[in-house]
């Protein structure tokens, strides 16, 4: 009795198949399966993925506390529940820090064209709070990036509350 054909473990590369066509091996074959890839980057020593992910998510957390109507809040929880971690604490204080300060930066640029607003120079006002807003957005998602990778990120323009 002889093999019918068809497909059958290639007896040349283990892993792969080969086609056996009743009376010998046929040039047709399937590669042999490919490991699957590493993860693209590691966090650099002494930083645990855990760490760069607690700290990755103290920077974005800003973008949802919009929706809570304090962008400071989601780095702030952060920080209470992580500070036992020294990478997950300094970034999570950086993102209070810098939102604390956005708002700050927001509230006078607010009263500033209310104020302005009344003479009509405060319209000019308008496009510095969208360049402002566009900022913002920008160096948050750059922060949480840089710290999803281990790499710590300094904020610019912020006042330190919070050390």
């Amino acid at each position: 009795m002889s093999t019918p054909p068809g497909w059958y473990p290639d007896p040349q590369f283990p892993g792969g198949q080969r086609w056996w066509d009743g009376t010998a091996w046929t040039g047709h074959a399937t590669p042999p399966p490919q490991p699957p890839p590493a993860f693209a980057a590691a966090p650099p020593a002494g930083v645990r993925f855990d760490s760069s992910t607690w700290a990755m998510a103290a920077h974005l957390s800003a973008l949802a506390g919009l929706f809570v109507g304090i962008s400071a809040i989601g780095p702030l929880v952060v920080y209470l529940v992580r500070r036992d971690d020294p990478f997950v604490r300094q970034q999570a204080a950086e993102a209070l820090n810098f939102n604390l300060s956005v708002l700050i930066y927001a509230i006078v640029g607010v009263v500033l064209f209310l104020v302005g607003s009344l003479v009509l120079i405060g319209l000019l006002m308008i496009p510095v709070l969208i360049a402002g807003a566009v900022a913002w957005l920008v160096l948050v998602i750059l922060a949480g990036l840089k710290a999803g990778r281990g790499e710590p990120y300094r904020y610019p323009l912020t006042i330190r509350f919070v050390t």
